[in-house]
């Protein structure tokens, strides 16, 4: 889909579709007057008569409106002006791209970016509507003989702006392109199946991503991974057939003598609990086990897309989590890279211990900080439900930069503690810690576990264990936190309005 950025009067704009806002009563949005005053009151009789209200989450296709170059207008509620905010107007756009993507139209004018939102710029409102178009448009039905949708007509999205175009318009348009593709590409590699999505899937996706924007690109092997005493990570691969990959990509576009900051995705590509097996119910589900890593790469993607001027490494952890005649059993202890010992007291709590050895190896980079970002416990979910990301860290400024990322663009993480008291429920009687903390704070345990290995620098967690996809008829990966993380970094890069 191509997306871009104009300007001019809503009388002149040639389009498919045509959106407007429209206020339950009160003043309307200037291009929602402008194109009632064109149509000899239109939208206006519409409200009186009853046929359309305004209110959120409602919409009226219009076609062939008189006075108006547009062949539809999309009319889109924003509830009461007073009460506008980023929620209702993120649900706005929603609202209408999916009402546009319900015709055959080829290209559509969304004119609610020009709308004044608070807590929202004038940029933010445009990126956040390309990013909202890209996300109703996305559809994953490749294995499907027959689509089960509407195949989406929707070529081109233009988002209207107020006043003259200036650069910084058209730098958001952009930024919003790059990170909708950064967001496809995690949503795809989410939605795979675990058996074409394997970590040699995703070895050669990073291999893709190296060629296409000129990275350095360092795929390790088993042999390698015990070479360097990667025997945690390596623990949880011996139970499958598929052989496990560590993947680190660089992205140097900031200063040689800037630290990078380091992404490391958890990249279980089916996760059957290992011994410790799951139950039947749902575990299909367990494909997106590797949504970390996806999220990561989507990620890169779209800092590459922008051309971020940062030093970034992204390090992708991956295997499968089986229960093979050589797999892990309870009670085994393993030494990771860090030299510490674990006892593994449940197989299904393989995340941390792939992320361990990755975090450890994050070392050699020197990095002015490390995020980690994995669908680590249900417990998140327990907690924090399907809205926030769980979010933890050794470092405060760090952990506040990511919450506001979240907060900017409604990818939001939530701080849970990471306090001491939690770390004596890691103790074991054989090794220096084990694998998981029982039953109460599994969230914070696991993110306890992980902090033993992050002493070097910065360091924070993100468990999307509850926002990495949704249920349901509408089953799929989301592409989060890829808006949070790549708004982290171009606050870092100093490109954040």
């Amino acid at each position: 889909m191509k997306f871009s950025t104009k300007t001019g009067t809503p009388q002149s704009l040639s389009t498919d579709a045509l959106i407007l806002g429209v206020f339950e009563s009160g003043a309307q949005p200037a291009a929602t007057l402008a194109a009632d005053e064109a149509s000899n009151g239109l939208i206006g009789r519409l409200q009186k008569q009853g046929d359309f209200n305004g209110k959120t989450g409602s919409s009226l296709i219009v076609r062939h409106p008189e006075g108006l170059k547009a062949a539809r207008l999309i009319l889109v509620g924003l509830g009461k002006a007073d009460e506008l905010n980023s929620k209702n107007w993120m649900q706005a756009n929603r609202t209408a791209l999916n009402a546009v993507l319900g015709t055959t139209a080829t290209d559509a004018i969304n004119t609610l970016a020009a709308i004044e939102v608070n807590g929202l710029s004038a940029s933010a409102r445009l990126r956040q509507a390309v990013v909202l178009a890209g996300e109703c448009a996305y559809r994953f039905d490749s294995f499907k003989t027959t689509p089960k949708a509407q195949p989406v007509k929707l070529s081109a999205v233009t988002v209207f702006t107020a006043g003259k175009a200036t650069k910084a318009m058209s730098d958001a348009v952009t930024e919003g392109a790059a990170i909708v593709e950064g967001m496809n590409l995690t949503r795809d590699l989410g939605n795979l199946p675990g058996n074409i999505c394997t970590p040699t899937y995703l070895a050669n996706e990073a291999k893709k991503l190296a060629k296409t924007f000129g990275l350095k690109c360092l795929i390790l092997e088993k042999a390698a991974m015990e070479k360097l005493g990667m025997h945690s990570l390596l623990a949880v691969a011996k139970g499958s057939d598929q052989p496990p990959k560590f993947i680190v990509l660089e992205y140097n576009a900031g200063k040689k003598t800037d630290k990078p900051v380091v992404l490391v995705g958890k990249g279980i590509t089916f996760d059957t609990g290992g011994i410790s097996i799951k139950p039947a119910a749902e575990m299909d589900e367990m494909k997106y086990d590797m949504c970390g890593a996806a999220s990561v790469l989507g990620t890169l993607r779209a800092v590459a897309g922008m051309k971020l001027p940062i030093n970034l490494v992204v390090i992708v952890p991956t295997t499968e989590n089986m229960p093979g005649s050589s797999a892990t059993r309870p009670g085994d202890i393993v030494t990771s890279m860090s030299g510490q010992t674990i006892e593994i007291l449940n197989t299904d709590a393989e995340g941390r211990l792939i992320l361990c050895d990755a975090l450890t190896y994050a070392e050699r980079f020197k990095p002015a900080a490390v995020v980690d970002v994995a669908t680590l416990t249900g417990a998140c979910v327990v907690a924090l439900g399907q809205v926030a990301t769980g979010l933890l860290g050794n470092n405060d400024p760090l952990v506040n930069e990511l919450r506001t990322a979240g907060t900017a663009t409604m990818d939001r993480a939530w701080e849970l503690p990471l306090w001491d008291d939690y770390q004596d429920l890691l103790k074991s009687p054989f090794a220096d810690m084990a694998n998981i903390g029982g039953r109460w704070g599994g969230t914070i345990t696991a993110a306890c576990f992980l902090s033993r290995f992050t002493k070097a620098y910065p360091w924070a967690h993100l468990d999307i264990a509850g926002t990495a996809w949704i249920q349901g008829k509408d089953k799929g990966a989301t592409g989060r936190p890829v808006p949070l993380l790549t708004r982290f970094l171009m606050a870092r890069a100093g490109k954040a309005d």
